[in-house]
């Protein structure tokens, strides 16, 4: 936690209008999540809780949503969540993020519900049509806006923006922007979320396989390239995930131009 709270202390500078808390598996870090919720409240910045409906019952949900308004969350990001080894289904009373969205949004009018998207298909979807689809549901009952996962590929996200426009889904969307700093959590979030890695990243992997310093400063120029052209697309914003690397975060957005 002091290394959690050393980087929202460090963001300060760059006015972030949100910081987003993720919520484990079946809720598997429930008390560190309210204890990091509660240090993001007391910090100043605007909270964005994740909650998931894995393993969680109608009354579960009820107590952790009056949880997190008693925090003095006014947003929250609903989610179905990633299944926990061995489980088959949510074992809960919802079974998709669009039940979960409508009953928080029933209960708690309030709330100023997100979702997330998939720019390249969620990996356990059978078409990108049939995703689209969820997430116009997903609009349809209760989102008000859209975090994106992760997606290197501008072109793909770009096709992405058109479709779901087409299709009459028109909540803010928010760029997720994960910074290529390592060349195994590249590899591995992409794997895990059935991402691309384009001809410009797979380049930067491929020539500096086996020197890590001169991967993360090819790395961090990629990544202000890839924020530059995203502020370009008609989105909402960008999301970045900090993995707590506040150093190199800081540097990145002062060579993007944000901030300071």
């Amino acid at each position: 936690m002091d290394t959690v709270v050393g980087t929202l202390s460090k963001l300060d500078r760059f006015k972030p209008d949100f910081i987003s808390c993720t919520y484990g598996a079946g809720g598997s870090n429930r008390g560190r999540n309210m204890e990091l919720c509660a240090a993001v409240e007391k910090s100043g910045h605007e909270l964005v809780p994740h909650f998931t409906c894995i393993g969680s019952s109608r009354d579960d949900v009820r107590q952790a949503v009056t949880d997190f308004q008693n925090l003095g969350a006014e947003n929250m990001l609903a989610l179905r969540g990633d299944f926990p080894p061995g489980w088959q289904g949510t074992q809960g009373d919802f079974s998709h993020a669009d039940e979960l969205l409508r009953f928080i949004s029933a209960g708690f009018p309030n709330l100023c519900m997100g979702a997330a998207a998939y720019p390249e298909k969620h990996i356990a979807a059978p078409s990108f049509e049939a995703d689209i689809g969820c997430l116009k549901s997903k609009q349809d009952n209760g989102a008000h806006f859209f975090i994106t996962q992760l997606c290197h590929d501008i072109s793909a996200f770009q096709r992405f923006l058109d479709k779901v426009r087409g299709v009459g889904v028109n909540a803010p969307i928010i760029a997720g922007i994960m910074p290529v700093l390592s060349r195994d959590p590249v590899i591995r979030m992409t794997l895990a979320n059935g991402c691309s890695i384009p001809a410009e990243l797979s380049a930067i992997m491929g020539k500096y396989e086996k020197d890590p310093a001169s991967f993360t400063a090819a790395g961090m120029e990629y990544t202000v390239s890839q924020i530059q052209r995203f502020l370009k697309l008609d989105i909402a914003g960008i999301h970045l995930y900090t993995m707590n690397k506040w150093e190199s975060l800081t540097k990145i957005l002062q060579a993007a131009g944000i901030g300071d």
